[in-house]
């Protein structure tokens, strides 16, 4: 997400390069490109033109301390009037309610809302919340059998919906259930039109009266471009809402809409969702999404992302392994590609890092992903004894390998080269300083050094 607007606003920062200070000439020059690169990002037209405005302004009457150049101080203006544009601080659910609180999802067909209710859902009980999840979407065959799978996935309870019932009767009679239950939350799923129409307004506003919702959410698909920001508008105006879940965030290059229904709306974005996995829906921080715009990186969201993927009993017993001079085989490499799978991916990776969104871009779409399925796929066509004894596997046993594979025997013979590599990095720290790096890392990662929340 934001490739392309990282790429265009590098290079209008680039373009102050040599200049001795800020002026209204160049900086009018660097705002032709950044108005032309969210232009691109499908930015709403309204939301851009304030946005240039009010840095133009700003970088105007910006004071340059004596270690910062040009660039780094327009960057420094750009960076605050993008958080202000998302929303300024980040806000989290209030859900200090006489339960059950209840949460309402809208949005529009295919925008993803009854995936966002299952995740949204597994958000909340990680936050030791009890949920009940019921859909209103009587008219898509599978919606409420979705949903149903959905709760029994992330451990949620389901409102069964009762035949003929119109749906703000079954989301009242979920809300009597939710008391009864004594539930802390309960999330309700509507249904969607391809467009926005009347009756589609018109079923959300009874909904609505139906249940009172405490948090009123519109679901937006972050490819939608323009759409997105139509949608907004006619949600916004049926319902008072409270928040944005912007959808498939790891599909769009562009983000557009995540710089456009916070102005449109009214309502700051609270989540981003990501991929089909339960696990994919991520807190949104306006500041730190500025900075990964701007080629900051997130380092925060990387420290999360592994304290949720990391296998910290694995990461030790390889410490263990390689502190007692076992080597570091096949099967070693394959769980570490995997790890890097379970957090997204080199891709995902880099664009957390400071200055590896410029590294991400440069890679072909999915490049690197597709490359460690390719080494797994190699590793798994290996027999248990080559997984831990690398130094057999001989020309007869590459070509084999390579054929159980679908490749060729050079994708061996590289894979090999990279399990040396790693192999003889692992005996340099093998004298107990990886064993204590990797302890180390663990405690940090278990909730006890200081990447812990509140810490």
């Amino acid at each position: 997400m934001f490739a392309k607007l990282t790429e265009r606003l590098s290079q209008a920062v680039d373009s102050l390069r040599g200049r001795g200070r800020l002026t209204e000439d160049n900086i009018a020059e660097s705002m032709r490109e950044v108005r032309m690169a969210l232009l691109e990002a499908d930015v709403a037209l309204p939301v851009v033109k304030r946005f240039i405005d009010a840095v133009k302004q700003k970088a105007l009457g910006a004071e340059i301390q004596g270690s910062l150049t040009p660039g780094q101080a327009l960057v420094g203006v750009i960076h605050d009037e993008l958080v202000a544009v998302m929303g300024g601080a980040a806000r989290a659910f209030d859900l200090r309610f006489a339960p059950p609180a209840v949460i309402l999802l809208a949005g529009l067909q295919g925008a993803g809302k009854t995936t966002t209710a299952g995740k949204l859902a597994r958000h909340l009980i990680a936050q030791k919340k009890r949920v009940l999840l019921v859909s209103t979407d009587i008219r898509r065959p599978a919606a409420v059998l979705q949903l149903q799978r959905l709760a029994e996935q992330v451990g949620a309870d389901f409102h069964p919906v009762t035949p003929g019932d119109v749906p703000p009767a079954i989301a009242a009679a979920a809300l009597g259930a939710a008391r009864r239950g004594v539930y802390d939350v309960l999330v309700v799923d509507t249904a969607g039109r391809l467009h926005v129409d009347a009756e589609l307004m018109q079923e959300v506003r009874e909904i609505d009266a139906a249940v009172a919702p405490h948090e009123r959410l519109f679901v937006v698909d972050a490819m939608a471009g323009q759409d997105a920001v139509n949608a907004a508008q006619a949600f916004g105006s049926a319902l008072q809402l409270t928040g944005v879940i912007l959808t498939k965030a790891d599909g769009d290059a562009r983000g557009g809409a995540a710089l456009s229904v916070r102005e449109i709306t009214g309502a700051p974005l609270l989540f981003l969702g990501t991929g089909e996995k339960s696990d994919g829906l991520e807190v949104f921080d306006p500041d730190r999404m500025a900075r990964r715009i701007l080629g900051m990186g997130d380092v925060v969201a990387l420290v999360e992302e592994v304290r949720r993927n990391v296998d910290t009993e694995e990461a030790e017993r390889l410490a263990k392994k390689v502190a007692k001079g076992k080597g570091f085989d096949f099967n070693d490499l394959k769980s570490q590609l995997q790890q890097l799978q379970k957090m997204g991916g080199m891709g995902s990776l880099l664009d957390k890092l400071p200055g590896g969104a410029a590294a991400a871009q440069k890679m072909a779409p999915g490049m690197a992903d597709r490359e460690t399925k390719r080494q797994i796929a190699l590793i798994d066509s290996m027999t248990p004894r080559e997984r831990r004894r690398p130094e057999i596997i001989d020309g007869s046993r590459r070509r084999r390998i390579a054929a159980g594979a679908g490749m060729q025997v050079q994708d061996v013979n590289r894979l090999l080269k990279q399990h040396q590599n790693m192999q003889k990095m692992m005996k340099q720290l093998g004298s107990g300083k990886l064993q204590r790096m990797m302890g180390a890392m663990a405690g940090k990662l278990g909730g006890g050094g200081p990447f812990a929340p509140g810490r």
